[in-house]
């Protein structure tokens, strides 16, 4: 898997982005650029294609946070929240 970065692009601070976590799995991180920094952990089996679409869609949106978890739920993209 190559890391994927999507900035806001109407010149927004907002940030996603997909890693492979230590343990391997899929992750998306997401970074307000002021106060919130947030990761989740994809379950099973990860598709690049669908993740990349929806987080591309989700960074462009006004409200980023609950356009991605609907394009992830439309995708049928099962996330869990990594607690740090």
């Amino acid at each position: 898997m190559t890391q994927s970065f999507f900035h806001s692009p109407k010149g927004g601070v907002d940030f996603l982005g997909l890693r492979r976590g230590r343990s391997g799995a899929t992750e998306i991180v997401y970074d307000d650029g002021v106060a919130r920094r947030m990761v989740w952990r994809v379950q099973g089996q990860a598709n690049e294609v669908a993740l990349g679409d929806a987080l591309s869609v989700a960074v462009g949106a006004v409200r980023v946070l609950p356009t991605l978890y609907a394009e992830l739920k439309r995708r049928s993209i099962a996330i869990e929240a990594i607690v740090r």
